[in-house]
């Protein structure tokens, strides 16, 4: 296992929301995060979409654990998503995460949020970079 899947790793054990989110991790390298989930019926609104919350916390996971995986911790400090089409109970959503840009105290990233092919959300955030490392062994 990489330093960047045992950081992940150790992130999703202390991360109930994103257990409760039903996040599988697809993969992951320094920089990188790829990850799953399938839309609940408690996930909806009374639209019978997904809250556009459910697709902004599977890209936010993507974040983090993309901004952590490089071995600094790594906090957000500004985020924003575009919901680009509706999502449905039963979908199987994939959130890809890629740095964008990075320095020592900053780091851009960007998260595609997709069903198959099909972008349904574009999300955008920064994070600080803190001056302090996951203690990974």
């Amino acid at each position: 296992m990489t330093k960047s899947e045992k950081i992940v790793s150790e992130m999703m054990t202390k991360d109930t929301f994103s257990q409760w989110l039903g996040v599988e991790v697809l993969e992951v390298k320094e920089g990188f995060a790829k990850i799953k989930m399938t839309v609940r019926n408690e996930m909806l609104n009374g639209h019978l979409v997904a809250h556009g919350g459910i697709s902004f916390s599977l890209a936010d996971s993507a974040f983090a654990f993309a901004s952590n995986s490089h071995g600094q911790k790594a906090v957000s400090i500004e985020t924003s998503i575009n919901h680009v089409k509706p999502i449905f109970e039963g979908d199987e959503l994939i959130a890809t995460a890629e740095k964008e840009s990075i320095s020592k105290s900053l780091g851009q990233y960007i998260v595609r949020v997709t069903r198959g092919e099909e972008l349904v959300g574009l999300f955008k955030g920064v994070v600080f970079r803190k001056q302090e490392n996951w203690d990974i062994s």
